[in-house]
């Protein structure tokens, strides 16, 4: 069920209403209710791989008690690696079997030997690399003490399940998500107000922005032999905004439907297009992975304390399971080496962490220096986009070579050019609203909240009118592939 469709248009306001009416009087059952409403909302996608979830939730919950019953350590290391091994075996099967095989099997024909290896004609199931991250943290934190177990697996289930972030995430904390599931919650019409407006931003970034951003960004990359060096500059930009439309997107409507019914879902973007450095902008981008990544690996590799090589491994470790974990591609995992490579200078010389505030904050324009700086780290970001959005290392290759032949001087030219421009210009408004609201959780959280209450409700409408007139085709998310 995607979020910008029908179906959940008319599965929202069902479930918000029973929820709130009927459920609210008991927290037992208003937490049995959430779990059937997204065991529901995740078996329209697919009902047979219901059965996958259930297993990893299971799997997790009797492991967990396990963990916290035993009282040698050396037992609880042993419970805390089957959670491990049997989590990331499934998504090996599902998402990298494939890979492995097919790699494994050219690594071997380029020293003349011919194998052939049977391969799995199977669908990765939605969300799975999501909801395995969501049990991991879950057994990990309980073995290094920093949780006690949950007893009760509708309340564990609903933290692994909870619908708005069951697919595409933020991939959440039991320390954080679990005890908002235990306690009662009472309806803040505040807090609901701010969910709309974020769910509301969110859409405009998905329907307005990331879905015309495809047409043009699908049309460049899919014939891209077929283009001059302009032309593909045009489209790797086009992605560029389609990915964080999309993603970003996703996120705000997911962290807006959560606060609808009273939870508070981690923070997954905070305006990464605004990054004066690479250590910054993966401060900004995707938090959640980010910060799963360097929490549980990053700094138990001993982060970047010890000697220089040691930085350059853990850093480099970080950055190619980041490039991973997004797919079974070659192009997912140089691209993670190539960020990886973004960020090393930073780390080395410990100037990783000197823009951890907003750029330009509490002033409209930042200096010519963070400009450039901003710019910088922008392209450097595209430029990573197109090996990503590459089917293959070849055509990447092939993709940034003629970018830098003489042909980036020549007029681009593509079908249907009248309507980039006009998904130029909605590009340019969203930067501008984005900047405008950057010291904020999202850009319109309080956005014109000085302003006369017709001038602010006529901002609303008008991004309401937008998203009727500027839809573009219907695209699903781009990281339910992840």
């Amino acid at each position: 069920m995607l979020f910008n469709s029908t179906n959940f248009a008319l599965f929202l306001p069902v479930v918000f209403t029973l929820y709130w009416f009927v459920t609210n009087r008991n927290l037992k059952f208003q937490n049995l209710f959430l779990l059937v409403a997204s065991y529901f909302f995740y078996a329209c996608w697919d009902w047979r791989f219901l059965f996958l979830l259930i297993f990893s939730t299971l799997l997790d919950f009797a492991l967990g008690l396990k963990i916290h019953k035993t009282k040698s350590q050396r037992n609880k290391l042993i419970w805390l690696w089957l959670s491990i091994v049997i989590n990331l075996g499934f998504l090996a099967v599902f998402k990298y079997y494939n890979f492995f095989a097919e790699s494994f099997a050219n690594g071997l024909s380029l020293i003349g030997f011919k194998a052939e290896f049977i391969t799995l004609q199977v669908v990765l199931p939605v969300g799975i690399s999501f909801y395995t991250f969501h049990g991991l943290s879950y057994v990990i934190d309980l073995y290094k003490g920093r949780i006690e177990p949950e007893r009760n697996f509708i309340n564990y289930s609903v933290f692994v399940s909870f619908f708005p972030l069951l697919v595409a995430g933020p991939i959440e904390r039991a320390t954080h998500l679990l005890p908002q599931i235990l306690k009662k919650r009472e309806f803040d019409y505040a807090k609901a107000v701010d969910g709309l407006k974020q769910i509301l931003w969110g859409i405009f970034k998905k329907v307005v922005i990331a879905d015309n951003c495809a047409v043009f960004a699908n049309l460049i990359f899919n014939h891209s032999a077929d283009y001059n060096g302009s032309t593909l500059v045009i489209g790797a930009l086009f992605f560029t905004f389609q990915i964080y439309g999309d993603f970003s997107g996703y996120s705000d409507i997911a962290i807006g439907v959560a606060k609808l019914f009273g939870i508070d879902l981690l923070r997954n973007f905070a305006f990464p297009y605004f990054s004066r450095d690479n250590a910054e902008y993966w401060r900004r981008w995707h938090i959640s992975l980010s910060s799963w990544f360097r929490d549980y690996l990053y700094i138990p590799l001993g982060g970047s304390k010890g000697g220089t090589w040691q930085k350059i491994r853990n850093v480099l470790i970080i950055f190619l399971l980041s490039g991973f974990w997004h797919g079974a591609n070659w192009t997912y995992i140089v691209w993670g080496l190539l960020n990886g490579l973004y960020v090393l200078p930073s780390v080395i010389l410990r100037t990783n962490r000197t823009n951890l505030e907003i750029v330009a904050k509490g002033k409209q324009l930042p200096t010519i220096k963070e400009f450039f700086h901003i710019l910088i780290t922008f392209c450097l970001t595209v430029f990573g986009f197109i090996i990503f959005r590459s089917n293959t290392i070849s055509q990447a290759f092939d993709y940034i070579k003629t970018i830098f032949s003489t042909s980036l001087f020549t007029a681009p030219h593509f079908e249907d050019s009248g309507k980039a421009i006009i998904t130029g210009w909605l590009i340019i408004f969203f930067l501008i609203v984005e900047w405008l609201g950057r010291e904020q959780q999202y850009a319109i959280e309080k956005l014109g909240i000085k302003w006369p209450k017709p001038i602010r409700w006529a901002m609303y409408y008008t991004i309401i009118i937008a998203l009727c007139y500027f839809a573009g085709s219907k695209q699903q998310f781009i990281y339910f592939q992840f």
